[in-house]
């Protein structure tokens, strides 16, 4: 008779008690750094950064806006870390997604939705690059990636700055897109008044859609079947008839069009604008540690960009007794300790092998 199998050798409870480590460790350095730099006013800061994002509804509502396009720059390295390559050009591909959907909202006054999809096919193809350079040249992703990070930007800057209509009058940013086409908005269906907040949307729908949709293709399809086949061993894909090479630009292209709809319903939702400044958005490397926490899995994407934005609107709320570099190094160290959650997954695995050794032994 078949003994139950251990709690611990669960794959998936393993790798979701490896990430709650990384993150309550994470947190436990938080409140010591707090009461080294500030003693006094460390409860305090420890209160705003846990519990701010719930205090109040437009605080929550500022989450889950920051969480959306989290969630698909998370997906966006997920994906491509499932299929066995490491996308660090998200926020190229994010840049090159927002430009499409405000090129299509400001200067051609298309509706939100058809700027949606062009955001996906801007950063679908600034994805096609390293990925057509890894399958036929066989060039690493990541130093392609990285140099089309920069590549974007400027070429993005470079096009705003050469298309008056989509600028504000000051020309550092581009115009409110509230005022120079409102159709241009993702629709809030009553949302902002609900949670009394400019920031809400249908936009965290849209993104936990995709989430699901990911899923579905990575765990339930042939071709995602593929895709992971051909990530994890590329020689051994070949040789069951895969071909690797469409495999590796279609991973590529699906991660680029994921960061690029990240892009979109960043700017689409009519909070904020796009400034012409010489700097990558931060917000596509945001989704490497949104993806380590999630362990490259499409639904724990949905939870671990949540916990990221509901983080960083704490940190916002610690202020002024705290800097937001703060913060940062909170989530950084967290981040830090994700990347060796893989260490933890193999020490979990271990306690419940020695657990099942010592019940053999006590039974014979």
């Amino acid at each position: 008779m078949n003994k139950k199998k251990s709690i611990l050798e669960n794959q998936a409870v393993n790798s979701f008690l490896a990430s709650l480590i990384s993150i309550a460790a994470g947190l436990v350095f938080g409140v010591v750094l707090l009461l080294i730099l500030k003693p006094e006013a460390a409860m305090g800061g420890v209160k705003a950064m846990l519990g701010a994002g719930f205090s109040k509804l437009d605080n929550f509502a500022e989450v889950l806006y920051q969480a959306a396009p989290l969630m698909l720059c998370g997906l966006s390295v997920g994906f491509a870390f499932k299929t066995g390559l490491f996308n660090i050009g998200a926020s190229g591909q994010y840049t090159m997604g927002a430009f499409f959907a405000l090129f299509c909202a400001l200067q051609l006054q298309l509706p939100w939705w058809v700027c949606l999809i062009a955001s996906m096919i801007g950063g679908a193809f600034w994805g096609l690059f390293p990925g057509l350079f890894k399958a036929l040249f066989n060039v690493n992703e990541v130093i392609t990636s990285i140099m089309f990070n920069w590549i974007g930007m400027y070429l993005v800057n470079l096009c705003f700055a050469n298309l008056p209509k989509t600028l504000a009058s000051h020309n550092d940013r581009t115009a409110n897109l509230t005022e120079a086409n409102p159709s241009a908005v993702i629709p809030k269906a009553g949302l902002d008044k609900l949670f009394h907040s400019n920031y809400m949307s249908i936009s965290i729908f849209i993104a936990i859609g995709i989430a699901v949709l990911m899923y579905v293709v990575l765990q339930k399809t042939t071709f995602g079947y593929e895709l992971k086949a051909c990530g994890m061993n590329r020689s051994a894909s070949q040789y069951a008839g895969i071909n690797a090479k469409r495999n590796i630009v279609l991973s590529m292209v699906i991660s680029g069009a994921l960061a690029g709809i990240g892009g979109g319903l960043y700017f689409l939702a009519g909070a904020g604008q796009y400034v012409l400044v010489k700097a990558l958005l931060t917000r596509g490397f945001d989704g490497i540690p949104v993806a380590l926490l999630a362990n490259s899995h499409p639904l724990g994407t949905i939870l671990s960009s949540f916990f990221i934005s509901y983080l960083s609107v704490g940190g916002n709320a610690m202020q002024p007794n705290f800097s937001t570099e703060t913060i940062n190094i909170i989530i950084a160290v967290i981040i830090y300790l994700a990347a060796f959650s893989l260490l933890m997954k193999n020490m979990l695995a271990g306690v419940a092998r020695r657990k099942k050794e010592k019940q053999k032994e006590a039974g014979k």
